[in-house]
């Protein structure tokens, strides 16, 4: 019984540690970013989030680089899009120092 308690008191102080490494990743290597054009960025995710064919005929990399970011900032069950879009501005504003 004691070698269950430890391996689960193991696991998960790992998984703490995983979760806590990701989101100092997300905050402090991968938001920033978006910094340079987030007003862009988050049209774009919008766009994403409500078009059955996003991007079409546009170029690829803006689309990719707007899916990460809806990867590092996910939306909440049942989270209406434009709070997620409020969020999501309020989250890459914290991230970069500046509200737009």
């Amino acid at each position: 019984m004691r070698r269950i308690a430890i391996v689960f008191i193991l696991t998960a102080g790992i998984m703490l540690f995983i979760f806590n490494s990701a989101d100092w990743y997300a905050s402090n290597a991968a938001l920033p970013r978006y910094c340079e054009n987030p007003r862009e960025t988050v049209m774009i995710v919008h766009e994403i989030l409500t078009s059955d064919t996003p991007g079409e005929g546009k170029e690829r990399r803006p689309y990719i680089v707007a899916a990460k970011l809806i990867f590092l900032v996910p939306q909440r069950d049942e989270e209406p899009i434009e709070d997620y879009l409020l969020r999501l501005r309020d989250r890459i504003s914290q991230s970069c120092g500046v509200a737009f």
